[in-house]
C-alpha cells in the first residue's frame, strides 16, 4: 500500500482480527482494521474544535 504506516498490535488483539475479519468476509485482517478505523475517522469529520472532538470521544467513551 502506497505511503501505508505501520501500527504494533498484540498478538492476542491480532488473533481475534483475523477471526472477525474472516467471519465477516474482508479479504484480509488488514482490510478489516482499515475499514473500521475508517468508520472511527468519519465519527469525528466535520468537527470545528478540538473541544468538539474531546465531546464527541467523551461520548464514546474513548476519555473522561
Amino acid at each position: 500500500m502506497f505511503g501505508s504506516k505501520k501500527v504494533s498490535i498484540d498478538k492476542n488483539l491480532w488473533e481475534k482480527i483475523r477471526v472477525i475479519a474472516e467471519a465477516a468476509g474482508y479479504s484480509s485482517p488488514e482490510e478489516f482494521v482499515a475499514h473500521a478505523l475508517e468508520r472511527q475517522v468519519a465519527e469525528f469529520e466535520g468537527a470545528e474544535s478540538d473541544e468538539e472532538i474531546r465531546k464527541k470521544l467523551r461520548g464514546l467513551g474513548y476519555i473522561s
